[in-house]
């Protein structure tokens, strides 16, 4: 290799690396309202997280003096960030939070979610220049995860405690400026002692406006990595295209993702990003997946036959090459292979009813599994091949379903007031992850552009604990995603 060829790839992997940080690149730290001891802050290239450090008397009356770093940013947004205290600390009604301001003034309008150091959880705010600080609480103390919503001059303060879904603490109308402050904070209510606060899973998204299709108008992308132990997400590559739906390879190295009809390898340790081919099946969808050898891809491609465009389920060698079809009939969507590789799994509308369908990976004759009315969805076997998991609205939401791969035994798994989709079993079959949206969302519905979470479920059953809360939906985590080692999982959220 030539002096300038390594160079040039070095260039190359730099600027990727990069473009992975740079929604964290625009942050920047200021002491508001002039504290006697000056704050500062660290970030963790690593690990995405933020360390704060600041003083100041307080936040209440008609000023304010604090530490705060902070991004500009206009019109809509959700700003979003798990938050910890460092240290026992000194005064029990020290805060941090994140916060939006009108300006670096202490005395300008502001509105912030703030956790006090013994737990106290409220939604503070100052309506007017110079005015007194007001504030609505909740009973819930510490929470782990805060969040406030712009909607034109609407605010909406939301927390999570103990991986629990979101819960609304308040909002409020404020007057404030088109281009706002937005980020975290830290006041150590004593103007002699410094408090330290971590911050991770820091989120400004920028949702669509009411007037943009998801579909004319795709968003940028995320592409991330959430530690299921830890909770820490991480993004490893940002995009103006709009990209969907990542498998994890067998062996851990890469993931594959769809964007524009074509697939993608990204590889994670050189963060270096490489087309597929996949020959004529260039209008590929987020239904795709690799085989339990690692061997082999099966793609959902889109064909234009009898007048009809619509999926058909087409296998390749993931290396790449020219695909064999598998389905005869569409639109057929797969969603799973078997842990034998002998069948692929999936999604198919006949005759005006969508159900799951399966058929011999080699191709042959198709199996129906379901029969119910509405939706049936998302099918996956289990690592151990004893049972297939999808999604149904047979109960008038969607829920999370299993049954025999023979399609006996059809048990509800989920059962609450989310429509959950898409139950991904983890590969040592311990336990499953899903995306769940609102219930305002009808239940046969799987849109771009909305709130989702994503939840986590034993397996044999048990407490559903929420790991991320993101903007997105469609596209976000349609597929089996899961790292080989059940450590982590990858997914894409998306912001405007």
């Amino acid at each position: 290799m030539t002096k300038l060829s390594y160079i040039f790839i070095l260039v190359i992997l730099s600027s990727i690396s990069v473009e992975a940080q740079q929604m964290f690149q625009n942050y920047s730290g200021h002491d508001i309202g002039n504290p006697k001891l000056q704050g500062n802050f660290q970030f963790n290239d690593n690990l995405q997280q933020f360390t704060l450090a600041g003083a100041g008397y307080n936040m209440w009356f008609e000023r304010d003096e604090l530490y705060m770093v902070s991004q500009e940013i206009e019109g809509d947004f959700i700003l979003s960030a798990n938050v910890k205290f460092l240290g026992e600390g000194v005064d029990a009604h020290r805060k941090v939070g994140v916060i939006i301001r009108n300006s670096e003034d202490e005395n300008d309008v502001y509105v912030d979610g703030v956790v006090h150091g013994d737990g106290l959880t409220s939604l503070q705010y100052r309506e007017k220049k110079g005015d007194e600080t007001l504030e609505i609480s909740t009973e819930t103390k510490a929470p782990e995860f805060v969040q406030i919503e712009r909607i034109g001059n609407e605010f909406i303060f939301r927390i999570s405690k103990g991986n629990k879904p979101l819960e609304l603490v308040g909002k409020v109308t404020l007057e404030m400026g088109n281009s706002v402050l937005a980020g975290m904070f830290i006041s150590s209510h004593n103007v002699d002692v410094i408090e330290k606060a971590r911050f991770w899973n820091v989120r400004l998204e920028k949702p669509a406006a009411p007037n943009v299709d998801g579909y004319q108008s795709p968003s940028p992308s995320r592409l991330e990595i959430i530690d299921i132990e830890t909770g820490n997400r991480k993004v490893v590559y940002e995009t103006e295209t709009h990209i969907e739906a990542p498998n994890w390879s067998r062996n851990g190295k890469y993931l594959i993702y769809n964007s524009e009809g074509k697939l993608h390898k990204f590889d994670l340790k050189r963060s270096v990003i490489s087309e597929i081919n996949t020959d004529f099946a260039n209008s590929n969808n987020n239904d795709h997946g690799i085989s339990f050898n690692g061997k082999m891809l099966a793609i959902s491609h889109h064909i234009e036959e009898n007048g009809n465009n619509k999926s058909i389920i087409y296998t390749v060698p993931v290396k790449g090459g020219v695909p064999k079809r598998i389905t005869e009939n569409g639109p057929s969507y797969w969603h799973g292979w078997s842990p034998d590789g002998k069948w692929l799994t999936y999604c198919a509308e006949r005759n005006g009813n969508y159900d799951v369908y399966k058929i011999p990976a080699k191709g042959g004759e198709e199996i129906r599994l379901t029969d119910a009315d509405g939706l049936d969805d998302g099918p996956e076997y289990s690592p151990d091949g004893k049972y297939i998991y999808f999604n149904s609205t047979r109960t008038g939401m969607m829920q999370i379903w299993r049954m025999k791969p023979d399609g006996t035994k059809q048990e509800q798994v989920t059962k609450d007031n989310y429509q959950n989709w898409f139950a991904h079993p983890s590969p040592d079959g311990k336990q499953m992850i899903m995306i769940s949206y609102l219930s305002d969302v009808p239940a046969g519905s799987h849109p771009r552009n909305k709130r989702v979470m994503l939840r986590l479920m034993p397996v044999g059953g048990g407490e559903i604990k929420t790991v991320a809360f993101l903007y997105g939906g469609q596209g976000t985590i349609n597929v089996p995603s899961w790292s080989p080692d059940s450590k982590k999982v990858a997914f894409v959220s998306y912001t405007y």
